[in-house]
C-alpha cells in the first residue's frame, strides 16, 4: 500500500465511521477529523517473524492528530499495521475526535489485512463506546472535548 493509499483509506474510513456513529448519538459530528492513537503490543503467537514489529511503541498514545500526522506515524517502510479499528470518541463544534486502536505487527502484503473484504483494509469500523444501561434505539450524547 502506498502512503497515498493508506491516507486515501483513513479519510475513507473516518467518513464511514462518522455515518456509522450517526445512528447512535444525537450530537451534529463535524467532517474536520483530528485523531487519537492507541498502539496495542503485538501478538506474537503464529508467524510474527514476517511481520516488522515495535515493542517501543506498545501502550503509548498520540493525541490530537490530524490525518497527515496519523500517516506520518503509522506508515512505516512502506507497511502499515495489519487491523486498525476507527470509532467516533469525541465531538465539539469544530471537530470529530476519532479513535484510533493499531495492532503491532506492520505489513505490506494486503493478504494479511484484517477487515479486506469490506474494501476498507486494513481499517474496521466499530461504533462509539456505548454508554453503561445503552438501550436499543436510544441515540445518546457523546462526551464533548474543547480543545
Amino acid at each position: 500500500m502506498t502512503r497515498e493509499e493508506f491516507l486515501f483509506h483513513l479519510k475513507g474510513a473516518s467518513f464511514m465511521a462518522l455515518k456509522f456513529a450517526e445512528n447512535y448519538v444525537k450530537d451534529k459530528l463535524a467532517t474536520d477529523f483530528k485523531y487519537n492513537l492507541l498502539f496495542t503490543s503485538a501478538n506474537m503467537s503464529g508467524d510474527a517473524s514476517k511481520f516488522d514489529i515495535y515493542p517501543e511503541d506498545d501502550g503509548s498514545i498520540k493525541s490530537n492528530l490530524t490525518d497527515n500526522e496519523v500517516v506520518d506515524l503509522l506508515y512505516r517502510k512502506n507497511k502499515v499495521p495489519i487491523w486498525i479499528d476507527i470509532s467516533v470518541l469525541e465531538s465539539n463544534r469544530k471537530n470529530t475526535i476519532l479513535h484510533l486502536a493499531c495492532a503491532g505487527r506492520y505489513s505490506n502484503n494486503k493478504e494479511d489485512y484484517y477487515y479486506k473484504n469490506d474494501g476498507s483494509a486494513p481499517f474496521g469500523v466499530k461504533s462509539p463506546t456505548l454508554p453503561i444501561g445503552y438501550k436499543e434505539g436510544k441515540k445518546f450524547r457523546l462526551k464533548q472535548c474543547f480543545f
